[in-house]
């Protein structure tokens, strides 16, 4: 039943798995419906890495999307959305168009470099690694914590990297009679992360004697802060729920689901964010587009408050779990 559902690996049609580079600290996450599922995006950040967002905009004439690609190493990391699309294409997955199959792979990158091996990106071989695991390893819950594309994330980091706190990639779904919405991210966000219930912070910005005590936004307010990491700083998420949605509501949705990062993230879709928010309906359950909306944006404030909670100390940089 929808009611024990307590992962997207749960919801049928949908498969996901990770590349991990513990030592260079970075990493990639895919999430792939083999079927092909309704796509929408949202991006609201100042410097994105994406790929094929302009494709998914309802006006455009492809309506399916067979994978979401979350990545690290910045504008490097797209590099990992076009292993995955091999892959697919290895198994025959993909809009057939005649003369083979085209696998519809949109994806965003967060910024790790600053963390591990700046030298190591994630490669299309990566790629192809999530989709394997994602793939072959079906109903196995997804990890998370410091895996993927949340392995080098970080957040709080508007006082300089010495103040910043470790993140790493969360989950969270929710469920509403038969309708299901679940939601991964992986936060590597310049504010702070709030339980989005308490508004209490989780991890951010520390203070010189390592204690989660001043807040990004009152730093960044009394221009105590420069902002040193310029576009260093991206929250990519992706939705996923068993909705008939079409491009047009999984748009919309994606929306809505930007106020999930409002709620759970201080200040958020600053200039030096890439923030961007990607949805896949599998089209199993009519509902109201409100409803999933809503519905999804509670799935994904707490799997952003998940991605604090989960991460564990690494490269130098404390946890929510040491404070």
């Amino acid at each position: 039943m929808a009611q024990e559902i307590t992962s997207i690996t749960q919801i049928p049609g949908i498969y996901a798995g990770h590349c991990t580079d513990a030592a260079a600290g970075t990493g990639v996450t895919v999430i792939v419906c083999p079927t092909g599922a309704s796509g929408g995006v949202d991006v609201r950040g100042g410097a994105p890495a994406t790929r094929e967002t302009d494709l998914l905009r309802p006006e455009e004439t492809v309506s399916v999307l067979h994978a979401v690609v979350l990545s690290g190493g910045s504008a490097y990391g797209l590099s990992a959305p076009c292993g995955v699309a091999e892959e697919l294409e290895r198994r025959g997955l993909g809009l057939d168009v005649g003369v083979g199959v085209v696998p519809i792979v949109s994806g965003a990158c967060l910024f790790d470099l600053s963390v591990g091996d700046a030298k190591v990106r994630p490669t299309s071989v990566d790629g192809i690694e999530a989709t394997m695991e994602a793939l072959d390893n079906p109903d196995v819950p997804l990890t998370r914590g410091n895996v993927g594309a949340g392995t080098g994330a970080s957040v709080g980091k508007i006082a300089g990297p010495e103040r910043s706190m470790k993140s790493g990639l969360g989950e969270d779904v929710q469920c509403s009679g038969d309708l299901v919405c679940g939601a991964v991210a992986a936060v590597n966000a310049v504010g702070d992360i709030l339980d989005p219930e308490t508004h209490e912070p989780i991890a951010g910005v520390l203070d010189e004697a390592g204690r989660l005590a001043a807040t990004s936004a009152e730093l960044l307010c009394s221009a105590q802060a420069s902002m040193p990491l310029s576009r260093q700083n991206t929250t990519i998420s992706c939705v996923v729920t068993n909705a008939k949605l079409t491009k047009a509501e999984a748009t919309k949705v994606a929306q809505m689901c930007s106020d999930a990062y409002a709620h759970a993230i201080s200040p958020t879709h600053t200039t030096n964010d890439g923030d961007a928010i990607f949805v896949m309906a599998t089209g199993e359950v009519d509902s109201m587009v409100d409803a999933v909306g809503a519905l999804a944006t509670c799935a994904l404030e707490r799997a952003i408050a998940d991605a604090a909670r989960s991460a564990r100390s690494a490269y130098g940089l404390k946890a929510a779990c040491d404070l």
